[in-house]
């Protein structure tokens, strides 16, 4: 028998990161303490946006990618929000569009000025009042401009058209309860949560309707997160029984079992999945 056959062939077996120097690095940011699992940073091609923390209503930076390096205190932020920002997300049609959410139970989406902030930014383009909770996802359509999905602690999902303002669908009660993460799929058909109730769900947003469902996809209580990935099977990230960390794949056509189920560690801080639909790695972070 071949070595070739025992040791299956990865471009990634070996991929290790380097740390970058000082000077490329973001420093002295207030970064947010709300209690919320999130990412708290989003990034596109011109920009990184950090929520930050702010007295008197919720605000974030919006940085050019090359000011790298310590960041005055003083440097302007969005701060349009009534209460913390939770959730922010740059729109992939437009790198000077970003939208977020809430716990004035808003979602505010912001033109960013070509250069960045020159000065404190507390006009948005656009409110979208619907939710009657604190708003923690935003997160826009993969492919049709001005569609923007919004959840909140009301375990309401609302699609908006972002350039009339106006609700396309509202979903009651499809996760029936709090919602930790929605991801779209590729092509924009579906949409996946992962919910409190320990439940994966897959939803179509046209019809309103659960297409598939995972009960208890992993055991623990604690959060958990689902990604759609290029090839439409479904990422988790969750806990065991024992609480122990785990990751998970799953077949979208057969969600009795996982394809693949892994334990990492018996850390307790949630485990973030970022996935790159190009080389098709899945990044996980912990807190």
């Amino acid at each position: 028998m071949s070595f070739r056959k025992v040791v299956r062939q990865s471009k990634f077996r070996h991929v290790f990161g380097q740390p970058v120097k000082t000077e490329q690095c973001y420093d002295d940011i207030r970064v947010s303490r709300v209690t919320w699992d999130s990412t708290f940073c989003a990034v596109n091609p011109s920009f990184v946006a950090i929520i930050v923390e702010a007295s008197g209503g919720g605000a974030f930076l919006v940085l050019p990618l090359h000011k790298t390096g310590r960041i005055d205190k003083s440097y302007p932020t969005v701060c349009g929000h009534t209460g913390p920002v939770l959730d922010i997300d740059w729109c992939p049609h437009n790198d000077h569009v970003i939208a977020s959410g809430s716990e004035d139970c808003t979602v505010m989406v912001w033109q960013i000025p070509e250069n960045g902030l020159s000065q404190p930014l507390t006009e948005p383009v656009v409110v979208l009042e619907g939710h009657s909770k604190r708003v923690g996802i935003v997160t826009w359509h993969p492919t049709a401009r001005n569609v923007l999905l919004s959840a909140g602690c009301d375990n309401v999902v609302l699609i908006w058209n972002v350039g009339t303002a106006e609700e396309l669908s509202r979903l009651e009660g499809l996760p029936p309860d709090l919602i930790y993460s929605v991801s779209w799929s590729r092509d924009g058909s579906r949409f996946c949560t992962a919910c409190k109730d320990k439940s994966v769900r897959v939803i179509d947003p046209r019809r309103g309707t659960v297409v598939a469902e995972k009960e208890r996809a992993h055991e623990g209580a604690r959060p958990m997160r689902a990604i759609f990935l290029a090839d439409g099977k479904i990422f988790t990230t969750g806990f065991s029984r024992m609480s122990e960390r785990q990751l998970a794949l799953w077949d979208v056509e057969n969600l009795e079992e996982p394809m693949g189920l892994q334990e990492l560690d018996s850390s307790n801080g949630a485990l973030l999945p970022f996935y790159d639909p190009d080389t098709n790695v899945v990044y996980v972070c912990g807190k």
